[in-house]
C-alpha cells in the first residue's frame, strides 16, 4: 500500500512563504487536521528555537501550546514540516532521531535555490524513512477554513521575542 500525502495548495503555499521568510534559516511548523483524518486543514507556523541554518527546534512552549490547543479542538499533527537551506529536501540523520509521531507525514522543503522549491514528503517510524508522494490539490478544502496561526508573525514581520502570555 503506498501511501500519498493528499494537500490542498493554499497550504503548501504558506508553508514555503515561512520557508522563504526565514530563510537563511530553517522554518518549521505543523499542520493540523482533524484526530484520524490524515486530513491537513490548519497550517501553524512556528518559530525555530535553534535560529539556525542547519538545524530545527520547536520553543518548548510554543510546543506545549500548540499540542494542547489541537487536543482541544480534537486535531492531531497530520504534517510536521521544515526547511533545508542549503540541502536537499530529504531527512538528516538529526531530523530521523527526533521523529517522535509515528503517524504524521515529515514534509521537507529546500530553499538552496532562490527560484524554486523542492518539497518531499516522508514517514519516519522507528528509525525507517519511507518517501510517499505530494498531491496538491486545488481548492480542495474551503480556503476559508484553511486557518494560519502566526504566534506573533505577520506575512511582512517576523517577531522572534518570545514571552509566557
Amino acid at each position: 500500500m503506498v501511501l500519498v500525502l493528499s494537500i490542498d495548495r493554499s497550504i503548501i503555499d504558506a508553508i514555503v512563504a515561512h520557508a522563504r521568510r526565514d530563510h537563511p534559516d530553517e522554518a518549521c511548523g505543523v499542520v493540523a487536521g482533524p484526530v484520524g483524518s490524515d486530513t491537513p486543514t490548519r497550517h501553524i507556523p512556528m518559530d525555530n528555537a535553534a535560529r539556525s541554518m542547519t538545524f530545527y527546534e520547536f520553543d518548548s512552549m510554543e510546543h506545549l501550546r500548540v499540542w494542547r490547543e489541537m487536543d482541544d479542538r480534537d486535531e492531531e499533527p497530520v504534517i510536521i514540516y521544515h526547511s533545508h537551506t542549503a540541502t536537499e529536501a530529504y531527512p538528516s540523520r538529526t531530523d530521523v532521531s527526533f521523529a517522535g509521531e509515528p503517524g504524521a507525514h515529515y514534509l521537507l522543503v529546500s530553499t538552496r535555490e532562490p527560484d524554486s522549491e523542492e518539497i518531499r514528503s516522508f514517514r519516519i517510524v522507528d528509525g525507517v524513512v519511507a518517501e510517499e508522494p505530494v498531491q496538491v490539490v486545488e481548492a480542495g478544502v474551503d480556503p476559508h477554513a484553511v486557518q494560519s496561526y502566526m504566534f506573533g508573525q505577520s506575512p511582512a514581520t517576523v517577531d522572534y521575542e518570545c514571552s509566557d502570555r
